[in-house]
């Protein structure tokens, strides 16, 4: 069983979520730095791909298929991580100009 399909699977990761989220709203609001709804849009599509990568390559672990493990890693988790890393350099690049 993968740790999503355990009843308290997604609350533990919905109350991290949700307590990341806010810690970076206040972050970026005490920073002073503007975000564009398209840089959010980014982040989330990369966050939402990071997480149904960390659940398959769980879930193929716990059913034995390491090798299919290791590819929906890098077929799910190299996007993601790409996603993310392209939404925060738009948000820090442009605070970068903005403030020189």
């Amino acid at each position: 069983m993968g740790f999503l399909e355990q009843p308290w699977g997604f609350f533990i990761l919905g109350g991290l979520l949700a307590g990341g989220l806010v810690w970076l709203v206040l972050w970026i609001r005490s920073a002073n730095i503007a975000v564009k709804w398209y840089e959010w849009l980014i982040g989330a599509i990369g966050l939402l791909i990071g997480i149904i990568a960390i659940e398959n390559f769980f879930s193929a672990f716990v059913e034995f298929e390491s090798g299919a493990a290791w590819k929906y890693l890098l077929v799910f988790g190299l996007p993601a991580l790409i996603l993310l890393a392209v939404a925060i350099q738009l948000v820090f690049r442009r605070h970068q100009a903005s403030s020189s």
